[in-house]
């Protein structure tokens, strides 16, 4: 056991941590961060599918439990940079309305203490770090800004593009997805990234993606007042004897139990195990938990409804790298159903071991492959509305995920009315296709998108976190990733997450000074 002490420690290191870490970086204080995992081996098994979809190579081992106790193998990874280094790198802005309470035909998704132009000059900043291609004004439901996007949309390829122009023919308003990779399309020779086909739910063997390792955490560790901890799983956080203030981070590095201390303690595992571990830390001072006079901690676990719906088609699809496009136009409902209804985006390119991995036992591999040559997928998001009994709770050792469904009928006629959007642009090349269109719900598995267990908020009787997202209990503990969420929206969280790692780590500043 060992003990040192620094002016921040910050645990975990994805969209959250790692980008604090950069905010951070350049104050000469020193720091302190922490990683249960290593950094990403760079090896050719990166863009081999069979070994990432098929053999889940790079996912955790470990074992949660849903409700009633089955085992849970999560879609979760811990590396440098967290769930990041496998994104597809879609990095949208809530919408204004989205800090706003929102009724929804099954509950009410609750307003935020602040609201878009509290996050907007963040959102700027977060989207240069991150490297974001796209292009404003076309998308309908998009907020306000005065600052273009700072890279140029990535390119539709052609049989996309066809997509596209077909769905501006029915009167609706696809545009690009924005996109944090590093692509120059215009100087192809200057450009990392090469438009491959294992991008999407995989890690970039070249780091062409701006994730929170490449972007983040290696810019980082430059400044010698950076201090990064790999293999280093924090166990426990103790507190004074008035539980006032976080005195000591107890870390598992090789067998031996470590003690680390600072002055300003930030916890950024991703919204479930960030909840966890404020739970596991419970003692005299905090019997339910760190930071949980609240009961709240762990509660109101969000990571969306997501669904795929796959186009099968006698038309081959010759398309590389098709996550270029995305559709809002029944963001917020349409006329006859006047609820929130979510987003679609382009998935990364179907092959053969993604079929296999998600389609039913013992496919042949001629099938598979048939399959992914002739289809394109849609990823259907909406909105997870906040539940208290939709929790993460620990048990001992053991992590059980309470999650009940909500808002089925709007992500059912999300589904089915995309299908039918579908089915209208089936003639688009110009011959009568034959299609399928197979819809999919995921399943709890899926917690790229997980949020909402420590929400923050100016009441400590009905959040975790103040408006810095420091705890209302814990003098000098911050909770600083996807936790902090009142709500879910219907879009990818990273962005949002990324901008209010930047938000309060400008705050840390002032306070350190």
């Amino acid at each position: 056991m060992t003990s040192h002490h620094y002016d921040v420690i910050i645990i975990g290191t994805g969209a959250g941590g790692g980008t604090l870490a950069y905010k951070l970086a350049a104050s000469g204080k020193k720091i302190l961060v922490l990683e249960r995992g290593n950094f990403l081996p760079r090896t050719k098994s990166n863009w081999d599918s069979k070994e990432v979809m098929r053999k889940e190579v790079y996912r955790t081992s470990e074992v949660w439990y849903d409700k009633k106790g089955k085992a849970l193998h999560p879609n979760n990874h811990y590396y440098v940079g967290g769930n990041t280094k496998f994104y597809g790198g879609a990095l949208f802005r809530f919408r204004e309305r989205d800090f706003e309470e929102v009724i929804h035909e099954d509950g009410i998704s609750p307003e935020w203490p602040l609201k878009y132009q509290d996050f907007a000059p963040y959102y700027n900043q977060a989207e240069k770090l991150y490297e974001v291609h796209g292009k404003r004004g076309l998308d309908p439901t998009e907020p306000p800004t005065t600052e273009e996007y700072p890279f140029p949309a990535v390119s539709h390829e052609p049989y996309i593009q066809g997509i596209c122009d077909a769905l501006k023919d029915r009167d609706l308003h696809p545009f690009y997805l924005p996109l944090s990779i590093k692509l120059n399309e215009a100087n192809r020779y200057l450009s990392h990234c090469i438009r491959c086909n294992t991008c999407d739910g995989f890690p970039c063997l070249i780091n062409a993606k701006a994730d929170a390792d490449t972007n983040g955490m290696r810019p980082a560790i430059t400044y010698t007042n950076i201090r990064l901890l790999t293999e280093a799983k924090v166990t426990r956080l103790h507190t004074s004897a008035s539980g006032r203030e976080v005195k000591g981070v107890e870390t598992e590095i090789a067998g031996q139990k470590h003690i680390f201390s600072g002055d300003i303690v930030v916890v950024a595992c991703g919204a479930i195990n960030s909840a966890a571990l404020l739970l596991k830390s419970a003692n005299d001072e905090h019997p339910n938990g760190l930071a949980n006079s609240s009961n709240l901690v762990g509660r109101n676990y969000m990571a969306h409804k997501f669904g795929v719906v796959m186009t099968l088609s006698t038309q081959f699809n010759p398309t590389v790298f098709p996550k270029t496009l995305a559709v809002t136009d029944f963001y917020w409902g349409e006329s006859d159903f006047p609820y929130p209804m979510g987003s679609l985006q382009m998935l990364g390119n179907v092959n053969k071991d993604k079929i296999i991995a998600y389609g039913p036992p013992m496919m042949p591999n001629i099938v598979a492959e048939t399959i992914a040559n002739h289809s394109v997928a849609w990823l259907v998001i909406t909105e997870d509305l906040p539940n208290t009994n939709n929790r993460v709770r620990v048990k001992g050792e053991k992590l059980f995920i309470d999650y009940t469904d909500n808002n089925e009928s709007a992500f059912n006629r999300l589904t089915y009315r995309w299908i039918e959007v579908l089915k209208s642009i089936e003639s688009r090349h110009g011959n009568k296709e034959v299609a399928a269109h197979i819809p999919q719900k995921m399943t709890i598995r899926e917690v790229g998108h997980q949020c909402g267990t420590c929400r923050f908020g100016e009441d400590p009787q009905n959040s975790v976190l103040d408006i810095n997202c420091r705890t209302h209990d814990v003098d000098n503990l911050y909770v600083v990733d996807g936790s902090f969420f009142p709500s879910s929206t219907a879009l990818n969280p990273s962005l949002t997450i990324v901008a209010n790692a930047l938000r309060v780590g400008e705050h840390l500043l002032e306070r350190m000074k």
